[in-house]
């Protein structure tokens, strides 16, 4: 989720089931510097004069073996090709198989997920990871996420899933239609939203967590209709995304880009997979308080970088900036208190 890049860490919001004194402890750091700046909600918006039309979408079948998958092998960024009769949306992974046509390695499926990470298939190899990452890899962090510890953002700004949900389909007018991956997609909030929503031909729930794409599984299939074919669960590190250059329409991540260790890798990527006018949208929080200017901020956040594997942004230029240097032009500046979301898009050809 070169670093190992993972997108799972969240900002330290916790269920309200912590003990006070730990709650006291762990919100101390980041409360100082976040809610020096009122929550009163304060908009920018820096929206682009030109009109843009919406892209041509190609749009792909997302089912059943025998041919390519729309994947691509995370080592040399080659396609997969199905090599078992098993589908590979949600629900129907397991026994999948898919090979690299280029390196010959191949993937396999679990009751869950796909697991397309460069080490899957290892049986001694481990790598460490930070410690952000660990956390949200484990079972009790994943199974609290949605049921207390996601609620706790709005104390940051965050105004909800379902706000934010209609938030983000402004910014993705323009790619309706094609293929959306949902990074660090946690337990698959806004997957199972950009799903049933019938906006997208294909949703990928992408995360590094195992346990995290468990919960996904286990929600989705507590839902009634839902639209499994449309839907394939991945594992895969937000720095080697699995998809060939050029190949997706939109990516969004929610709460998740401060979670990333080297954000400039990962929005390095995203521009790589997105086609021509492909958009990108994601949600974090800006720590901008009074004191931001001093030199101990910085170095600050280079220890917490460091320890936790954690990112803060300290201004909304920041982040365009990130995004530019990364190829992605159009960007554009939503907020509410520490509360941000930001999108920008690749240059069309």
């Amino acid at each position: 989720m070169n670093s190992v890049i993972t997108g799972n860490f969240r900002p330290p919001f916790f269920p309200s089931q912590l003990s006070k004194n730990s709650a006291r402890f762990l919100f101390r750091p980041f409360t100082t510097l976040v809610f020096t700046r009122s929550l009163t909600a304060k908009v920018r918006a820096f929206v682009e004069t030109k009109p843009t039309a919406p892209i041509a979408v190609e749009k792909e079948e997302s089912g059943g073996g025998g041919g390519s998958c729309g994947l691509a092998c995370p080592i040399c960024y080659n396609p997969l090709t199905v090599i078992s009769d098993s589908p590979i949306y949600v629900g129907s992974t397991v026994g999948s198989n898919l090979q690299c046509n280029t390196c010959k390695k191949t993937y396999s499926g679990t009751q869950t997920h796909l697991d397309l990470v460069a080490s899957s298939g290892s049986k001694q190899y481990d790598e460490s990871m930070p410690l952000a990452t660990e956390l949200f890899r484990t079972p009790v962090v994943s199974f609290l996420y949605e049921r207390g510890w996601r609620q706790n953002f709005v104390f940051g700004g965050f105004p909800g899933p379902e706000k934010e949900f209609d938030m983000a389909k402004n910014y993705l007018k323009r790619v309706l239609g094609g293929k959306i991956v949902d990074a660090s997609c946690g337990s698959g909030m806004f997957t199972r939203l950009f799903a049933k929503s019938g906006l997208f031909s294909q949703v990928i729930a992408l995360d590094y967590s195992e346990n995290m794409l468990q919960q996904c599984y286990e929600f989705i299939e507590q839902e009634e209709n839902f639209p499994k074919e449309k839907v394939t669960l991945v594992r895969a590190d937000i720095s080697r995304l699995p998809f060939e250059s050029s190949s997706i329409d939109a990516v969004h991540a929610g709460a998740a880009l401060h979670c990333w260790p080297s954000p400039s890798t990962a929005v390095a990527e995203i521009s790589r997979v997105l086609r021509p006018g492909g958009v990108f949208v994601a949600t974090t929080y800006i720590v901008d308080g009074p004191f931001t200017f001093l030199p101990f901020v910085n170095a600050f956040r280079q220890n917490m970088m460091g320890i936790a594997g954690s990112y803060f942004a300290v201004s909304e230029r920041e982040l365009e900036d990130l995004c530019r240097t990364c190829g992605l032009v159009g960007f554009t500046c939503m907020r509410n208190g520490p509360f941000v979301m930001i999108s920008a898009r690749k240059r069309s050809s």
